[in-house]
């Protein structure tokens, strides 16, 4: 870990441990906006992160983007910071200004709405991905948009459909692909956020087993207890070595057959690894005094948001299959 990166991570600390509390995050999820929150992270520079200093950035690489962002996943920071990193990327690639607001991102369907985007009716501008006779492009609107629906996923994190003709539309420039471009960084985001959420639900997982006695001694000492542990601790790893293979070949952009593989690998791991944290915690683990849910129910949600395991299980099967049977050795031992 760099010295930048050691001060990020001593910075989400500690904000997360002055700001982001059970209330605030209890408020946030009956939709009161943190705003506070948002504006100490927009103050030292995380908000804009990836873009470069002389623009008003930190002027960090992706790597080190995703590994402040996992922090932030592993505290359950209750704000679109990886959704204003990828529509930051994307406003990058299209050569439009990045406005210094709270950013959502989406891709618009054939009606023109903008399904389950992340804090839509939060942010300040609507990044969007639009695709028409003459190919893709992407959008960048202001103002207020017309709520087609409000919904949340499992962490109460919202996700409205959105339609923007009520919106004034600041920027339009062609992008070819920019709708794989979004799924990769939006896989690429989720996977690292469900990466942080994994490790501190493994945190809470053996903090809980050192603690909680139970016929005269704590229950971590239990081999069955001990086994649980040591499957979530290998989900855990394995969903951290995915994430990092996929960072180390996405210095510029994210590599996509990497970033297929962490996500799929990774959510896998959220959905197992947050059943057995569960399983160590017993009933406990099912209240919402304790802090558990806070991670479990993140990563119940994110492993299927921008394509679930199964999704892109099959996205590699069809790429490796396209290249034919004696291409696969050599692709795997290039990795």
């Amino acid at each position: 870990m760099s010295t930048l990166d050691a001060i990020f991570v001593e910075t989400i600390d500690r904000l997360c441990e002055d700001q982001a509390g059970r209330e605030l995050r209890e408020g946030a999820e009956q939709g009161r906006w943190p705003a506070g929150l948002w504006a100490a992270f927009r103050d030292v520079g995380l908000t804009r992160c990836l873009l470069p200093e002389d623009e008003g950035g930190a002027g960090l690489d992706l790597e080190a983007a995703m590994r402040a962002l996992r922090r932030c996943a592993m505290h359950a920071v209750p704000l679109p910071l990886a959704e204003s990193m990828i529509a930051s990327r994307l406003l990058q690639a299209a050569g439009i200004d990045v406005p210094d607001a709270v950013l959502a991102v989406g891709a618009a369907d054939t009606q023109g709405q903008v399904p389950r985007v992340a804090w839509g009716e939060q942010a300040g501008f609507l990044v969007v991905v639009e695709s028409g006779p003459k190919g893709e492009a992407l959008a960048l609107y202001e103002g207020a948009p017309r709520v087609v629906s409000r919904a949340r996923n499992l962490a109460g994190e919202p996700r409205p459909t959105l339609a923007t003709d009520a919106m004034r539309c600041v920027a339009r420039q062609a992008l070819t692909d920019a709708s794989e471009l979004l799924m990769r960084y939006g896989a690429l985001a989720r996977s690292v956020q469900m990466a942080g959420a994994l490790e501190r639900a493994l945190q809470l997982s053996l903090q809980y087993a050192n603690e909680r006695v139970q016929f005269g001694r704590p229950i971590g000492k239990f081999q069955a207890v001990q086994h649980l542990l040591a499957q979530q601790a290998s989900h855990a790893a394995a969903a951290s070595a995915a994430c990092d293979a996929a960072l180390d070949a996405s210095a510029g952009h994210p590599d996509p057959f990497l970033v297929a593989v962490a996500k799929a690998r990774v959510s896998e791991a959220a959905g197992q690894g947050a059943d057995i944290a569960h399983q160590v915690h017993g009933a406990m683990g099912f209240t919402r005094e304790h802090s558990l849910h806070n991670v479990t129910r993140r990563l119940y949600a994110w492993r299927d948001e921008y394509g679930n395991e199964v999704w892109w299980q099959r996205w590699i099967g069809r790429r490796v299959s396209a290249q034919g049977a004696d291409a696969l050795w050599p692709m795997l031992t290039a990795l």
